[in-house]
């Protein structure tokens, strides 16, 4: 997959996934099973992550939330696809880990991220989205929505809260801290190398 290949909207990172989702399913680029989708947040929804198109130099960008998508097989090291990032796309995680999420040491609690990992093919059934949490009170866009119709379901037309939620009881996949979402989707030998490259 490459970075031209993708559909694309600013500030619409669930459904830049979602559509990364169908492209991969469409067009059999890998093996769905392989794909996760994972949402960044916490329950302050601030979330810092480091070298987003969006930042300044080597300053933050704190989102209310995030979301990515992960490839994890037995054969290679697992890959991050982040649309957002000015990593290359992909890059690895241990690469992602040490220079875009880096380490909660050094953060104010209230800055401490955890990740939803949702399996790809079940958020390609389940996630729908109306928009709405994109429209400002008197009903114009905060950011221009993309030019296809919202994803909705046959059980929802807007589900999103769901995603963003880090509540392990509630909806789909599982709920992670940065230091358990590192150890189960990083490699042994990628991980003590990336453990020692964080801050």
């Amino acid at each position: 997959m490459k970075r031209e290949d993708c559909v694309y909207t600013s500030c619409y990172c669930e459904e830049n996934v979602w559509k990364l989702c169908e492209f991969v399913r469409e067009q059999q680029t890998a093996p769905l099973e392989e794909l996760s989708v994972v949402f960044i947040s916490n329950d302050n929804r601030t979330v810092p992550l480091w070298k987003q198109k969006s930042g300044c130099g080597d300053q933050p960008v704190i989102w209310d939330y995030h979301v990515i998508l992960l490839q994890a097989s037995l054969e290679s090291d697992t890959q991050v696809y982040d649309l957002d990032s000015e990593l290359s796309f992909p890059c690895s995680l241990e690469l992602y880990a040490s220079q875009a999420l880096r380490s909660d040491h050094s953060l104010m609690p209230m800055y401490h991220r955890k990740f939803r990992v949702i399996p790809a093919e079940i958020f390609l059934m389940n996630f729908a989205s109306d928009r709405s949490h994109m429209r400002n009170p008197d009903g114009t866009w905060k950011m221009p929505p993309p030019p296809y119709p919202p994803i909705r379901t046959a059980e929802s037309q807007m589900n999103l809260e769901t995603f963003i939620n880090m509540n392990p009881a509630v909806g789909w996949g599982q709920v992670f801290s940065l230091n358990h979402f590192l150890q189960r989707y990083m490699r042994k030998s990628s991980s003590s190398a990336a453990a020692s490259a964080l801050p």
